[in-house]
């Protein structure tokens, strides 16, 4: 069986990438930055604060939730939603790893 495209690359250079997706669509960067206003838990808030369907609000509190940048506790019948601030500490140090590797002086064209 052949390699996917993502087994060529190294774990990091992955890693670098999902966060990218995550930050790769406005309704994340809103869900995200409405978690860290709140400064606390939210249970079913977000469909009224961000705009969108519940069922569009959900897909993307998973795909959250799979990179572990939110968590979440189920609280009776909802799902309550906080940012996961010791999964976003590495997240924040690899990407700035990344995004910092041009701070270094270099010769170039």
């Amino acid at each position: 069986m052949g390699l996917t495209k993502t087994e060529i690359f190294t774990d990091k250079q992955n890693q670098i990438a999902l966060y990218a997706k995550a930050f790769g669509h406005p309704a994340r960067v809103a869900i995200l930055q409405y978690l860290f206003k709140l400064n606390a838990c939210v249970c079913g808030d977000l469909v009224e604060e961000i705009g969108l369907a519940q069922p569009t609000i959900s897909q993307h509190l998973k795909e959250l939730k799979q990179l572990g940048l939110i968590k979440g506790n189920v609280e009776g019948t909802s799902v309550c939603y906080c940012i996961d601030t010791d999964n976003w500490e590495k997240m924040k140090t690899v990407m700035s790893d990344f995004l910092n590797q041009d701070l270094a002086p270099k010769e170039c064209c």
